[in-house]
């Protein structure tokens, strides 16, 4: 059934996560990790790498919210809900990082948000087992991404490291918290198209 207030509720979400500054309950990963000298080159892949996080934390955002919103069970609208949260600490993590190494935040923000608020909704429609295996997916994904950001970043930039573990950490228990709530896996072909949104997606990131 139609519900105007949870829509007007997600849509004040999305204009909080798009316009607002992100914060954190728990402390930044790397509060207590020094900053060391890095090179502008080094300093420009690591902000560009973080720009990449911080737009797939837009995304996470969007995607939590449009499932939460089609979700039938009330559970797992809960879960998801407390999985967005962190993905909110998630987005406060990166975008201050990306600003310590100078950087910029990618402009095509607003768009990444709407198609995966939409994907997200789509998901919560074909049922709360096909939802939660979307989620699990992209959880999958997103943490190998990460691991690969792992290898990418600058060697002594500890404080980006820190950040991004810690993530592909709080990742990997909402892929497990996705499977363990009922997630379907999905057919290959909608594993492959995500995976090439998500190509997209990052490229596009980390230049813009």
């Amino acid at each position: 059934m139609f519900n105007p207030d949870r829509f007007i509720v997600e849509f004040d979400k999305g204009l909080r996560t798009l316009l607002s500054q992100a914060h954190s309950v728990r402390p930044h990963p790397d509060a207590q990790v020094a900053e060391v000298p890095l090179s502008d080159s080094e300093k420009k892949q690591a902000a560009a790498l973080m720009r990449v996080n911080h737009s797939g934390e837009i995304c996470a955002q969007a995607l939590y919210q449009g499932q939460a919103l089609t979700a039938r069970d009330p559970a797992v609208q809960q879960k998801l809900q407390q999985a967005a949260q962190e993905e909110t600490e998630h987005l406060a993590w990166t975008a201050h990082r990306v600003q310590e190494l100078g950087g910029h935040l990618s402009v095509l923000n607003p768009l990444w948000y709407t198609g995966s608020l939409v994907m997200g909704a789509f998901a919560g429609l074909l049922g709360d087992k096909w939802n939660l295996g979307f989620l699990a997916e992209t959880e999958h994904q997103v943490g190998a991404h990460l691991q690969s950001h792992l290898t990418k970043l600058p060697p002594q930039d500890a404080k980006s490291r820190a950040i991004v573990a810690q993530m592909y950490s709080d990742e990997a228990a909402h892929a497990d918290m996705a499977t363990a709530l009922g997630g379907a896996v999905l057919p290959k072909a909608a594993r492959m198209a995500m995976k090439l949104n998500g190509k997209v997606m990052t490229g596009a990131a980390y230049h813009i």
